[in-house]
């Protein structure tokens, strides 16, 4: 399993997934401190793994990162292709270098790792590429322009290749589309706008998706979407057109943005940020959180029957 993309949210919970099942890892990211914690990870659950620092968007690194793969393990069963970058603000204001590299990250790379990955699979007539679009390639939201005009292009790609796959048996390309996932590209994200951006809810974990990943390469789907909401939203936006835009702005700003300021910033569409790297984004509470939570509201409401009983 080759996965770009390993070190952080949906790529960094995948190769936990993988690994506790003790499939052999390829991991591939920009930040080889971090990769080498989920190195660690992975090699704890008891996965043989080989990590292998590289920027996707590096001419010629994708080819090497194949042939570092198959020196080490001898073949390529499954490549998940998981990296992206994001940033907000909009389009006019959005410095013309951040939106190319958005769009670069996440759609010339995304062909690029498709491209290596299907002459590979070709040649032994047998192999699953999975890569990770988002319910924002069916769907839009304002500030969020080279992510959305990314993804689109990246589901225009994935049918493409799904189509000319049927020449190939043995070949499958899946489709991830998550919807909102509790990972840190919210806050990593470049921003242009004032205010750090958020997942608008239903926030789905970033394990669930990385379950649909793994089941994915056991069984190959052409598209799995995950979000309950992402439906409903692809509907609004397609049959509803004039409704779905009257109420996305406004949708977009009070659930897609907190109300934390920010100054402009990059984020890491130019370079990694290792603080920033984790498979949760602090969006969803964890158990912990959860259960003092709960008890915390237990408490108040037993105090209030109290008084009201005596």
């Amino acid at each position: 399993m080759v996965i770009t993309g390993a070190s952080s949210g949906i790529g960094r919970a995948a190769a936990r997934e993988f690994a506790g099942r003790g499939d052999r890892l390829v991991l591939a990211a920009r930040c080889p401190a971090t990769l080498a914690q989920v190195r660690d990870e992975c090699r704890a659950a008891g996965a043989a793994v080989l990590a292998v620092p590289v920027d996707v968007t590096t001419p010629g690194a994708v080819a090497e990162l194949a042939d570092a793969a198959v020196a080490e393990f001898g073949d390529i069963d499954v490549w998940v292709h998981t990296a992206a970058v994001m940033a907000y603000g909009r389009f006019d204001e959005l410095p013309a270098p951040v939106f190319e590299q958005v769009v670069r990250t996440d759609l010339l790379a995304a062909a690029e790792v498709a491209r290596v990955a299907l002459r590979r699979f070709r040649a032994v007539s047998a192999g699953t590429l999975i890569l990770t679009g988002s319910v924002l390639g069916h769907i839009t939201a304002p500030y969020m322009s080279g992510y959305a005009a990314a993804k689109w292009g990246l589901q225009g790609l994935a049918r493409t290749l799904q189509q000319e796959a049927r020449e190939t048996p043995g070949v499958r390309i899946c489709l991830i589309n998550p919807g909102s996932v509790d990972t840190p590209i919210y806050r990593q994200a470049a921003n242009y706008l004032g205010r750090v951006g958020r997942p608008p809810p239903p926030i789905a974990t970033a394990r669930r998706a990385a379950r649909a990943i793994v089941h994915c390469a056991d069984h190959p789907r052409r598209e799995v979407s995950i979000g309950r909401l992402n439906v409903v939203m692809r509907f609004g936006f397609t049959v509803l057109p004039g409704l779905y835009d009257v109420l996305v702005g406004p949708l977009m700003r009070l659930a897609g943005l907190s109300n934390q300021p920010v100054a402009s910033h990059d984020g890491t569409v130019f370079a990694p940020n290792p603080d920033g790297e984790a498979v949760r984004g602090g969006w969803l509470p964890g158990l912990p959180q959860l259960v003092r939570a709960v008890s915390g509201a237990t408490a108040t409401a037993g105090s209030a029957v109290l008084r009201r009983l005596r």
